[in-house]
């Protein structure tokens, strides 16, 4: 068995969309801090988090793309949907700024040589976080899903895509068009994944990546992880 992780660490002011929060990590308590308890000196260190639910590697809820009554939270969502069967497409081919095709995701399936199968998560590796991380590009520049692709997707009836930016369709109306196409198909998708190049070629795996139990949440971060037989 082998585990690779897939999850960006999360840390103070780290690169996010600016309608999200910033993301603050500040001390709360540190080992300079002595308590005394009949005697007994003890200290504990703890730190405190400020966040959004959409923080690094996280999963959207229906909730945050879906306004109708009835749309579930992240606490809503059943567990079985973050432990799946999985496969990983390789997209690292695609210029930065550019658009998905129909034409790549089936070029990319049949030279990873698998079939995509109802319910698998489906990883889409762009080579993007190397190319970006660090740069203003970050937020921009990915290559993204479009709605006709994103359908395609929801035709082979997946669970959940996932990818390495921000969002999966390209900033604007595409971004807003491919989230419509997981409320109208019934899937999610994940964002802010890494290390993806380990699973190109790997044919399939299992994907693990629950979920905090955030009551009414619209999403939540991750600890995304792949598991190989060898």
């Amino acid at each position: 068995m082998k585990l690779i992780d897939l999850s960006r660490e999360i840390h103070h002011k780290m690169a996010r969309l600016p309608n999200h929060p910033m993301v603050i990590i500040a001390p709360f308590s540190t080992h300079e801090e002595k308590r005394v308890v009949d005697g007994y000196e003890f200290s504990s260190a703890v730190i405190s988090l400020n966040m959004g639910d959409h923080s690094g590697t996280h999963v959207d809820a229906p909730m945050h793309f879906d306004d109708r009554p009835g749309a579930k939270g992240i606490d809503e969502m059943p567990l079985e949907n973050f432990f799946t069967e999985a496969v990983c497409l390789d997209l690292s081919h695609k210029e930065l700024k550019s658009d998905i095709s129909i034409a790549d995701l089936e070029d990319a399936e049949r030279a990873a040589g698998i079939a995509i199968k109802p319910k698998d998560t489906v990883l889409l590796h762009m080579d993007f976080f190397r190319r970006t991380h660090g740069t203003d590009a970050f937020i921009t520049d990915f290559p993204g899903l479009t709605k006709e692709s994103a359908t395609w997707l929801g035709n082979k009836g997946i669970g959940m895509f996932g990818v390495e930016a921000v969002s999966p369709g390209r900033p604007g109306r595409s971004n807003f068009e491919v989230h419509h196409v997981c409320r109208d198909m019934g899937f999610t998708h994940m964002e802010g994944l890494v290390n993806l190049d380990q699973l190109v070629g790997k044919g399939r795996f299992r994907f693990i990546g629950f979920p905090l139990k955030i009551r009414g949440g619209t999403g939540s971060p991750i600890r995304a992880v792949a598991w190989l037989e060898s």
